[in-house]
């Protein structure tokens, strides 16, 4: 087969060639989009899973199905110990002049433009030297009054109540997107939250579209009780047989190409149906097959090149982050873990290492940190990575 034709995308947000078994959230999202635009109360959107499951390339659909309705859009991706302030300023400048650009409402915008840079400019630690000082790409003067107590829910709330203001004036929408959103600080979830809050009750055209690991729901009840009732959750989980048959044959087909079913089958064994492995699997699998139909045995062949890419670039750059304390819980968690995404119980780690669960805290809160695994509850722990525990026991 023409490497040049490979029709398959394995990268970190990337979109696939063919978007499989993501239609109800594209319809879902798309009854949001047009309930906001007849001034209908709608919730804003969380969706959440393990990584590989394509989070970030649904988010991305997403905010192309806003784009088209006209609205206005920015995206973020959060990162630990890093504030919204300066990001969530970026997006925003992006999505309002995107709304003056197609709505003709400049006077509007430069207006609103002078309270984003009187929010982002607080982002400065106070008495930074001018050197320092983070300086936000806005070509107007800092406005004062809104926005600029540097009490970031109070001036969340209220920046994000003027940005939706613009867009009611306009007759459309905004939306703000947020990959990664679990690595938001404790602060910063409380205001989003709050701020949220405030413009669903308000019924303002602006919605946010979070998108984090399987534990963001957690976070986000942790910081304000009432979230639970704030957003709707979309559990992204893995496709199944038949979508991922379908997102390996719709693109081969368009290059004249096809797959016995032995093969599809092989290749979901291989894959378990995880959009990320589904592209990996079927890129070295179709750079190995001589010709078409594609064989359970070009797919029997082409899986060791597929695992060392996956080992190298996927799994391997998440283990080399943790230290040998981490790597050693993580290999305990390998061995007990029943399943690609099974939980297991923190008791049963320590119990493995004969140590004493609290002993173990560090290692585990550091894992958590660096997003290598999640606690959907409490005493219970998984990777974020499906199959990082076959890597693990392999690597042993």
């Amino acid at each position: 087969m023409d490497p040049v034709r490979n029709p398959y995308a394995p990268g970190a947000g990337q979109r696939p060639p063919q978007l499989a078994g993501r239609a109800r959230e594209l319809r879902a999202f798309e009854v949001v989009l047009d309930r906001v635009a007849h001034r209908r109360p709608e919730r804003s959107l969380v969706l959440t899973g393990l990584r590989g499951v394509g989070k970030t390339v649904l988010l991305n659909a997403l905010r192309s199905q806003a784009i088209a309705k006209l609205w206005g859009t920015g995206k973020i991706e959060a990162r630990p110990e890093q504030s919204l302030r300066r990001p969530l300023s970026g997006a925003l400048h992006m999505a309002v002049r995107e709304l003056g650009s197609r709505h003709r409402a400049p006077d509007r915008v430069e207006s609103f433009l002078s309270t984003l840079k009187a929010f982002a400019l607080k982002g400065n630690p106070p008495g930074a030297r001018l050197r320092d000082r983070w300086e936000p790409g806005i070509d107007v003067p800092a406005g004062s009054g809104r926005a600029d107590s540097g009490d970031i829910e109070i001036d969340l709330v209220e920046l994000l109540t003027d940005a939706a203001e613009i867009a009611a004036d306009v007759g459309t929408g905004l939306a703000v997107f947020i990959d990664e959103m679990q690595d938001l600080s404790t602060s910063d979830v409380s205001a989003l939250c709050a701020a949220c809050h405030e413009l669903s009750q308000a019924g303002t055209p602006l919605i946010v579209v979070g998108a984090g690991l399987p534990h963001l729901p957690a976070v986000l009840s942790a910081s304000k009780s009432y979230s639970e009732r704030l957003f709707t959750y979309m559990r992204i989980d893995r496709l199944s047989a038949d979508d991922a048959a379908h997102a390996l044959t719709a693109p081969a087909r368009k290059e004249g190409a096809s797959y016995e079913d032995e093969a599809l089958a092989a290749l979901f064994a291989h894959s378990g149906g995880y959009p990320y492995f589904v592209q990996a699997y079927g890129k070295a699998t179709w750079d190995h097959a001589p010709v078409t139909p594609i064989t359970a045995e070009d797919v029997r062949v082409a899986a060791p090149a597929a695992e060392a890419e996956l080992a190298v670039g996927f799994f391997g750059s998440r283990y080399e982050r943790a230290t040998p304390a981490e790597r050693e819980y993580m290999r305990a968690m390998a061995d007990l873990t029943d399943g690609p995404v099974g939980t297991v119980s923190t008791a049963e780690v320590a119990k493995a290492l004969g140590r004493k669960p609290s002993s173990l805290s560090p290692a585990r809160d550091a894992l958590i940190k660096k997003g290598l695994i999640f606690a959907e509850e409490r005493g219970v722990v998984a990777f974020t990575v499906p199959h990082f525990d076959r890597y693990l026991r392999g690597r042993a």
